[in-house]
């Protein structure tokens, strides 16, 4: 909100549950839907109209919404969704953590076009990527995924709040020229100025299907080809590269990991360089698109130990698919967080 969200659409649902009561009493607007669905056309209707909406839902809520998110992305409505995960599949266990859903978010967006996902990886993440991913979802017009998890949302801890930076509000622009407004028109550039409907001066045409750059449905044209084609070249551009890198001299291994296990893979590292064994350190916050810096970093490494709260390893399988290369080891678990001795147990192992 610091940040400049004006509007939260929320249905409760568990563990999301109390960024929907904490919203309700903060925000300007909140809005109870009376399914995830509705949120999420609620949520582009506000947000062409000018507003820069919010939402929370875990997998059952997102699993509804995902028509609409791929309304919104190609509509370039700005929105942040925050995913709070928990056990799945299906509606699972409610009030057990995991970090399941990073495949489901990498192929969302029909045609296989990249959606930006940034992560939560400790209590100042908590504090600065709402604020970036707002700015990012306004940057980009374009719908974005911040991701959390149950333990992350539902924990309380002791924090020095004197620490925390100012939030600085996201600084909007709308379309300044007289006219005529096309809505999907970049100019020099990748994303197309915002307008928003309802505005005393130009006509804003919207369009969920393939549209030229006036926003007038096309069937394949070169012009809607072109304009479909530049979501996706948008995306990757200009999400933001977001990671922690820490490396140690004459470390041979690399620990690799990103939202809720971070904080086990933190004190991993610490254990291992208290008997000193140097190991280095790779938390991700920007999932998606993926940077390419990661391959860089993970290529310097002969031992790779990626750790994360699934069975399938699903951020390894995000990096180089089901051809895992030898040298990279996983640690996972189901139903309970990511142990830090068991990262070291793989460190160590032969």
């Amino acid at each position: 909100m610091r940040a400049g969200a004006n509007v939260y659409v929320g249905y409760p649902i568990t563990p999301a549950n109390l960024i929907f009561s904490y919203a309700s009493r903060r925000f300007p607007i909140a809005l109870p839907a009376p399914d995830e669905i509705t949120a999420l056309q609620w949520m582009a209707g506000l947000s062409a109209a000018g507003y820069l909406p919010v939402t929370a839902t875990s997998f059952p809520g997102f699993a509804l919404m995902v028509e609409s998110i791929n309304m919104a992305y190609m509509m370039e409505l700005p929105m942040l969704i925050v995913l709070v995960q928990r056990l799945g599949p299906s509606t699972g266990t409610a009030t057990a953590g995991a970090q399941g859903d990073l495949l489901l978010l990498d192929g969302l967006i029909s045609g296989g076009y990249p959606l930006p996902v940034l992560c939560i990886s400790d209590l100042e993440d908590c504090w600065l990527l709402p604020a970036l991913a707002l700015r990012t979802a306004v940057e980009l017009r374009a719908p974005v995924v911040l991701l959390s998890s149950k333990e992350m949302v539902m924990t309380q801890a002791s924090f020095d709040l004197s620490q925390l930076p100012e939030i600085e509000p996201v600084r909007r622009v709308f379309y300044p020229g007289l006219g005529p407004y096309r809505s999907y028109d970049p100019g020099d550039g990748l994303v197309p100025p915002f307008l928003p409907v309802g505005n005393d001066h130009h006509i804003v045409r919207l369009n969920a299907s393939t549209h030229d750059r006036s926003g007038l449905l096309q069937h394949t044209s070169e012009e809607a080809m072109a304009n479909t084609r530049r979501l996706g070249e948008k995306v990757e551009a200009l999400t933001p590269v977001l990671y922690h890198l820490d490396e140690q001299e004459g470390a041979r291994t690399l620990v690799v990991s990103y939202d809720i296990t971070s904080g086990a893979a933190r004190e991993a590292v610490r254990m291992l360089r208290a008997q000193g064994i140097p190991v280095s350190l790779l938390l991700a916050r920007t999932l998606l698109p993926i940077p390419a810096i990661y391959y860089e970093v993970i290529d310097r490494y002969p031992r790779v130990v990626i750790a994360e709260e699934n069975a399938q390893g699903q951020f390894a399988r995000l990096l180089f698919g089901r051809r895992i290369p030898s040298k990279i080891r996983l640690v996972g678990a189901v139903g309970r967080m990511v142990r830090p001795e068991e990262i070291v147990q793989e460190v160590l192992a032969p």
